[in-house]
């Protein structure tokens, strides 16, 4: 029962994540709390997961370099700390990590471009505001371009919205636009198991949407009001970042599904489909366009080009 508590208490937080990596992820901490070790299958898909990540890790620093700083954002986004990484498969990712690595990206003379390179189905709505508008910030010093490499979905979609540029990979998919929490409701198993529970609090509604009791009518309506604000900040996120309406995101962009390259690309939810390796070839192009640009008006270019929000940038 101590298990089956603090998954209700886990699913109870908003969550901007694709639902079916959410209750993965909630049945690892069920498991992790019992101590009760993943099978040899789930073990195996985890220490595979491991080394392709790391791959992934080891290319990104070998392209980071000739001025593009490659930001790997890959598993579940959190707020802080990475509390099952080595038991949940695709890992974690924290999202103040990622927005040092964005301000030192920034900050760094030898860096004139950034590219988010995104695997991720999405985490907690913690952070992601914050990491969004470092985002902007950055893009309005540095071209910062994103890449779902092959998946961007719901907060990590928040999150690539705010580029520069966005692209999807041809076998990839971008999308699950939307918030949601659940209430989980043990008072029934409690009571078969002769379990009775106590709350003693202070406060009106402290005890809110616990999991001892059934979800009434005026908690319910809390909850969804929690979930509707989330969901408004982040509909206009992604209006902001694509250049959109805020209708046009809630009403044409899958209204919480994910999409395919193609419909993600008719739906303007991306600029265009290509490989990791193409994004980052289209990226040494207008590095040197811009240096050419540059050099024709006769001040030193800081490598800064002409993209969607980026202006050119040449200081004397």
């Amino acid at each position: 029962m101590k298990n089956q508590l603090l998954v209700a208490e886990f699913l109870a937080t908003p969550w901007a994540l694709m639902p079916e990596r959410l209750s993965a992820l909630a049945t690892v901490i069920s498991r992790w709390s019992q101590g009760v070790p993943a099978s040899d299958a789930a073990m195996f898909q985890v220490q595979t997961d491991r080394v392709l990540r790391d791959t992934r890790r080891q290319t990104s620093a070998a392209i980071s370099g000739g001025g593009i700083a490659v930001i790997p954002i890959y598993g579940v986004i959190t707020q802080r700390g990475n509390m099952v990484d080595d038991v949940s498969g695709p890992g974690m990712v924290s999202t103040q990590i990622v927005t040092q690595m964005l301000r030192q990206a920034v900050a760094d003379d030898a860096v004139s471009q950034i590219l988010l390179d995104i695997d991720s189905p999405g985490g907690s709505v913690y952070g992601v505001s914050e990491l969004s508008d470092a985002i902007l910030s950055a893009r309005a010093q540095k071209p910062v371009v994103a890449i779902a490499n092959s998946l961007a979905a719901s907060a990590a979609y928040w999150v690539g919205s705010k580029a520069s540029e966005f692209y999807v990979t041809a076998g990839g998919e971008v999308g699950s636009i939307g918030v949601w929490q659940a209430h989980q409701d043990y008072s029934k198993a409690m009571d078969e198991a002769g379990v009775k529970t106590t709350l003693i609090s202070a406060g009106k509604f402290k005890v809110e949407g616990n999991p001892y009791a059934p979800l009434d009518e005026e908690a319910q309506g809390f909850m969804q009001s929690r979930v509707d604000d989330y969901y408004a900040a982040f509909t206009k996120a992604v209006a902001k970042g694509r250049g959109v309406s805020i209708s046009q995101v809630r009403d044409g962009m899958g209204q919480g599904r994910v999409l395919g390259a193609d419909a993600a690309l008719a739906s303007s939810m991306v600029d265009g489909i290509a490989t990791f390796d193409d994004v980052v070839k289209k990226m040494r192009r207008d590095a040197r366009a811009n240096r050419m640009v540059c050099a024709i008006i006769g001040v030193p270019h800081t490598g800064s080009a002409i993209l969607r929000g980026s202006p050119l940038s040449c200081p004397e």
